[in-house]
Formats: structure tokens, sequence, C-alpha cells
């Protein structure tokens, strides 16, 4: 049997709607973004700034990248518990997966990291 412990939830209906509810952020931050391309003649360096300078933007920006990850991660935990077992592993299925998962937060955790860092950075 598979452990919960690095998942989100506690079942399925959990992710499920945690999956459909970060695709419909990510959908209408996707649908801002080719507004705000569509609606602009000829973008430029200034204009994208002045964009992602205000701080509505910045703050949606934020929970699209959290979005993301929190979308990733249970694609990627359901990816690793389905694929990653002793059918097909071994006896060390355990410990690959610990490490498959480790692998996935650390490099979230940077992602994140990494775009606060831009969007509110200098």
């Amino acid at each position: 049997m598979v452990s919960q412990v690095t998942s989100f939830s506690r079942n399925g209906l959990s992710d499920f709607i945690i999956q459909r509810v970060t695709a419909v952020i990510l959908a209408v931050y996707t649908l801002l973004l080719v507004g705000f391309l569509v609606m602009s003649a000829e973008v430029s360096f200034a204009d994208w700034r002045s964009f992602f300078d205000q701080t509505w933007m910045q703050v949606f920006t934020l929970l699209a990248i959290l979005a993301t990850c929190a979308h990733a991660w249970v694609g990627m935990w359901t990816i690793g518990t389905d694929y990653i077992r002793p059918h097909y592993f071994g006896s060390g299925a355990d410990g690959i997966r610990l490490m498959y998962q480790l692998i996935c937060i650390l490099t979230l955790m940077v992602y994140v990291i990494w775009s606060v860092k831009i969007l509110w950075g200098n």
C-alpha cells in the first residue's frame, strides 16, 4: 500500500478538486496574458514591465505560480505512486519513490522562490 504522507489530501476527490481549481486559475491567467498581448499593438519591454509592476498582477502571477506548483505536485505525486512500485522496482521502490518526491518538492520550491525573486526583486 502507498503511504499518503506527501500527498496534499487524504483522498482522490481532494486531488481532483485541486487539479480542477488550479487548472481554472491557470486558464484565466493565460487568457489575461493573451488578452494583454492582443490588445496591445506592439509590446515593448516598458509596457510589459509596467503591466507586471502593478500589485494586482504580481499577486495574480504569484497565485498562478502557486497553482502551477500545486497542479504539478498532484500530478507528479500520482505518477510517482502509480509507477514507482515494488512490482517495477523491487524492494527499493520506497526509497526510489521518496527520492523522486524529494526532487519534485525541491524543484517546485526553487521554482516558487525564484519566481518571487523575479516578481518582487530588484
